[in-house]
């Protein structure tokens, strides 16, 4: 997973500097970080409806609990899930780039954190 993101970070920087006209990370890059984490924070809306969608049609409860759900129906809801969350993962890079924080940064913090066991925290 790392790869992708290096990737989707060195194609966020390359749109910037080839600066094409019409380009969506252009455009967000030129509009700010207020415009950047307003995105970030539709999408992370979005990814956590696609969730909790994805979750009532596997379980069969709500609306759909009559009849069940067909597989693909599921099928749906897990792309919509699969599609939410590459649109977090690219406005997360965005963000990223936007502030000049590289991904293997993030990626070092990770490892430092996969290393710790024993961390929940104690009411």
């Amino acid at each position: 997973m790392t790869d992708i993101l290096k990737d989707l970070y060195n194609i966020v920087e390359k749109r910037e500097a080839e600066r094409e006209e019409g380009s969506y990370t252009v455009y967000l890059l030129d509009s700010g970080l207020d415009k950047i984490l307003k995105k970030l924070g539709e999408e992370t809306a979005e990814t956590i409806i696609a969730a909790k969608n994805l979750e009532n049609a596997v379980s069969g409860i709500g609306e759909r609990a009559p009849g069940g759900n067909t597989e693909s129906e599921n099928d749906t809801e897990r792309e919509a899930l699969k599609g939410e969350v590459a649109d977090l993962l690219y406005h997360l890079s965005v963000l990223l780039y936007s502030l000049v924080v590289d991904p293997e940064e993030v990626e070092v913090v990770l490892r430092e954190r996969m290393q710790k066991t024993g961390n929940l925290k104690k009411p």
